[in-house]
């Protein structure tokens, strides 16, 4: 764990961190920092759901709140041809229904950062250093034929855990769309926590007895950030990872972000994630949210 905090670490602190250049002195008067290259963005989020119902109500229904929260942030740095970009989201929700106990609804952690040189005016040569991984534990909720419902164990913090490295050459027409080819691309997949047994999943690839699992591979991924209407954002990033050793098992991910801002602290956001891997499943897994809160940007 020692190992897997540091990584954490220092991918927390590349993205966060903000090149600046040195303060001169001219005379007695400091000069302000050269902040012309940089474009920063970044968005907090609350979001609240609650239903609740009298006993008699012939409708039927289940008493509930939901509370979730989100971070994303975003630096783009620009001079001449060398181009730094780094983003950081962060999501967790809980969901409590009667008569259940408390669940996650949601709970992510990306953090990405990507160098590159110009090549041209649509191209450039990059190396990126992504990681994804969850906050807190996650069950499989099974009915049991007595009646009552157990839980298992399937995830944790750090298991799974995904560390990329890749490099390759990025195709970017527009400052809202870009295509990145990893064509020399590096996973390491972690499971630290030895509760995940083979059996309750699979270990998400990595054997049992061990904590970590490499792969050389293909990635491809292409990501769309745009204004579709006023006040209305569309997000997507797809990612096709495909490991030259196994080449007939190609994994698929598309996330999508709907956001509508009612106005300058409330919106409205639809998200949608579709995921197909053998690592983890046969079949493909999804993942839908729809949610109206608070919304803070600086």
């Amino acid at each position: 764990m020692k190992k897997s905090a540091f990584i954490l670490f220092f991918i927390c602190g590349s993205i966060l961190s903000m090149a600046q250049k040195p303060t001169r002195l001219d005379s007695i008067k400091v000069v302000p920092l050269d902040t012309v290259y940089w474009k920063r963005t970044a968005q907090f989020g609350i979001n609240l759901n609650q239903g609740s119902f009298s006993s008699n109500w012939k409708g039927g229904g289940v008493n509930s709140v939901a509370l979730g929260a989100f971070l994303n942030a975003k630096s783009d740095y620009m001079q001449r041809r060398f181009n730094w970009t780094s983003e950081i989201q962060l999501q967790y929700g809980m969901l409590k229904n009667q008569g259940q106990g408390a669940r996650k609804s949601v709970d992510r952690i990306f953090l990405d950062t990507k160098v590159g040189h110009r090549l041209n005016p649509v191209w450039l040569a990059f190396g990126n250093l992504n990681f994804q991984s969850q906050f807190a534990t996650g069950y499989r909720y099974e009915t049991l034929t007595s009646g009552g419902e157990r839980s298992v164990l399937i995830s944790n913090f750090f298991a799974p855990a995904y560390l990329t490295e890749s490099v390759g050459l990025e195709y970017k027409p527009t400052t809202y769309f870009n295509l990145q080819f990893g064509l020399g691309t590096i996973r390491q997949t972690f499971v630290t926590d030895d509760s995940i047994s083979i059996g309750e999943p699979t270990r998400y690839g990595v054997e049992p007895g061990k904590t970590v699992r490499n792969e050389f591979a293909f990635q491809l991924i292409a990501n769309l950030d745009k204004n579709i209407a006023e006040n209305l954002n569309l997000k997507a990033r797809y990612q096709l990872f495909a490991n030259y050793a196994t080449l007939n098992a190609i994994d698929h991910r598309l996330d999508v972000s709907l956001t509508a801002k009612i106005n300058k602290y409330v919106n409205v956001n639809l998200t949608g994630i579709l995921l197909y891997d053998k690592d983890q499943d046969n079949a493909i897994q999804y993942s839908q949210g729809l949610a109206i809160g608070f919304l803070y940007s600086f």
